[in-house]
């Protein structure tokens, strides 16, 4: 018997089929040959991906090389490459700085009227201020105002800003800020009688804040109005409605940020 060397693969010279890969996105709607089902991807567990069908079963399939049809034809399904992460945010909105070391403290100073002043921007701009290195000091009021600025002595690099509630025209405290003429100093302020009515009411769970008769000391006023009992306990409600800016009037917001930006001005150190 004759014998024909036909070499070691009779099908060399095809070529092979190479199956298309295709990225998984949410919502592509492939077919599972095995079992017949087919749906929507929805999303990835464990290496595996999840189908959804049109009655709104779901089904677990790994993500085998030719594992799937789409449009009727094999395909592979391969995850998609993973998106970069937005940037943290502060609670003032700004780019939160990762692993922070508090910078020392500069010389420049902010100045807020009372404690919950200070708190307020503490639990908001906390993050900002310990980047730039400024420290918040209360000032249990504004009557001396002028004094205390002569006595931390302002200058180059030792600036002051300081927040004053009820900036409005007429007012005692409109009426004090108007004699400090003083280039290393910026005040600014907001409209309300107190730093409380600058926090939005529905952040509190409340309508508006009460109208408080003349006279009356205005946060006795409005925890009797609320029922919140004494002043500290209602001001434990209005801080705890407070996670961030969005909590906050666009006065007081404007007020900070000012503040914020005049005594960290590269141009002074």
């Amino acid at each position: 018997m004759r014998s024909h060397d036909y070499g070691r693969d009779v099908l060399s010279g095809r070529k092979r089929r190479t199956v298309p890969e295709v990225v998984a996105e949410v919502g592509l709607v492939a077919e599972d040959p095995a079992s017949g089902f087919c749906g929507a991807v929805v999303r990835f567990e464990h290496g595996q991906v999840v189908l959804e069908d049109r009655h709104g079963r779901r089904r677990l399939f790994p993500l085998l090389p030719a594992g799937f049809l789409v449009d009727g034809r094999p395909v592979t399904l391969v995850r998609p490459a993973p998106t970069a992460a937005a940037p943290a945010r502060t609670a003032s909105g700004s780019v939160k700085v990762e692993g922070l070391r508090a910078r020392t403290a500069r010389d420049s100073r902010i100045w807020v009227e009372g404690l919950h002043d200070a708190e307020l921007v503490e639990r908001v701009w906390g993050h900002d201020l310990r980047v730039e290195g400024v420290v918040v000091e209360p000032l249990d009021g504004v009557d001396e105002l002028a004094d205390r600025i002569a006595d931390f002595g302002t200058g180059p690099g030792r600036r002051l800003g300081v927040l004053v509630d009820h900036l409005v025209a007429g007012s005692k405290e409109s009426r004090l800020v108007s004699a400090i003429d003083d280039d290393h100093v910026l005040v600014t302020g907001h409209p309300f009688v107190d730093v409380w009515q600058a926090v939005r009411p529905a952040s509190v769970g409340i309508a508006a804040w009460p109208v408080v008769p003349r006279g009356v000391p205005w946060k006795e006023g409005v925890c009797e109005a609320l029922g919140w009992g004494e002043p500290w306990e209602g001001w434990r409600r209005v801080l705890a409605g407070v996670s961030g800016f969005r909590d906050l009037e666009t006065p007081l917001i404007g007020a900070v940020e000012r503040l914020i930006d005049f005594v960290t001005d590269p141009g002074v150190g």
